[in-house]
């Protein structure tokens, strides 16, 4: 069944204690990243949705806990010269992640068939063959092993005009507010139709979405941080390896103890 957004639009506080479980997350997502170590398991979550949804603050709690030394993060901008001179999976290639590595795409190349469809940045005849290019290109990603995480963070015309004014109101924001945020606004109808293609197409058995009701950003948090701990919780092997002998008579050896 494929993903209907206005499923995903209560907005409904957050009822559980916000802080406590947010920790709890962040504990979790830590060991978590602990067992992609050391089973040398490469991750990919992918964050799409609306200007505005809240993808930064997820990304912000998300990585709160883990180590800096296994995760990149990787803000999608328009492609540069070089890159439209090439096929538009490219650009992605280079930042795919090795073992041990989540890569963490805030946008990606579902942009083909967002943002570049509805702006007329590509063709129909570009944007049309996306779809099967970008389920074999994810199939390729994991067909090797890689764990893939799709969501798609959803927020009511009305919210994200809320949030555009604060935005704008507060003078350490205006930076994240920009023409073509209105821009795109004006087209939501248009997006939306993309968005809902979208899903229909590259919501597969190896890569599903998930949307997420981003309309209370509490509850939105919550929602994201368990989504890819429970898709990481089932694909990883369990537990962890046991201490290498020669490690431990060491580790005995100078700290003692058993």
């Amino acid at each position: 069944m494929t993903i209907d957004l206005s499923d995903h639009e209560t907005g409904a506080d957050y009822a559980g204690d916000y802080s406590d479980d947010l920790k709890d997350l962040q504990d979790r997502l830590a060991r978590l990243q602990a067992r992609m170590i050391v089973h040398r398991k490469p991750a990919i979550l992918v964050l799409e949705g609306w200007d505005a949804a809240g993808k930064g603050g997820i990304v912000k709690r998300l990585t709160a806990g883990l180590d800096p030394r296994y995760f990149a993060v990787h803000p999608i901008a328009a492609p540069t010269q070089p890159e439209k001179e090439r096929h538009f999976l490219w650009r992605f290639w280079r930042d795919l992640p090795g073992a041990r590595s989540l890569a963490i795409f805030d946008r990606s190349w579902y942009g083909r068939v967002l943002v570049e469809r509805v702006e007329g940045f590509a063709s129909e005849a570009e944007w049309a063959r996306a779809y099967d290019e970008i389920n074999e290109f994810e199939a390729t990603q994991t067909d090797l092993g890689t764990i893939l995480i799709k969501l798609f963070i959803h927020v009511t015309q009305d919210e994200q005009d809320a949030r555009f004014r604060d935005r704008l109101e507060k003078p350490h924001k205006r930076w994240k507010i920009t023409m073509e945020d209105l821009r795109n606004r004006d087209r939501r109808g248009a997006y939306l139709a993309a968005a809902e293609e979208m899903f229909a197409r590259t919501d597969t058995r190896w890569a599903p979405w998930k949307a997420i009701d981003g309309n209370d950003k509490k509850a939105a948090r919550i929602a994201a941080l368990t989504a890819v701990a429970d898709r990481l919780d089932a694909a990883l092997p369990d537990g962890f390896p046991e201490v290498d002998e020669d490690l431990a008579k060491a580790a005995q050896k100078v700290l003692g103890g058993h």
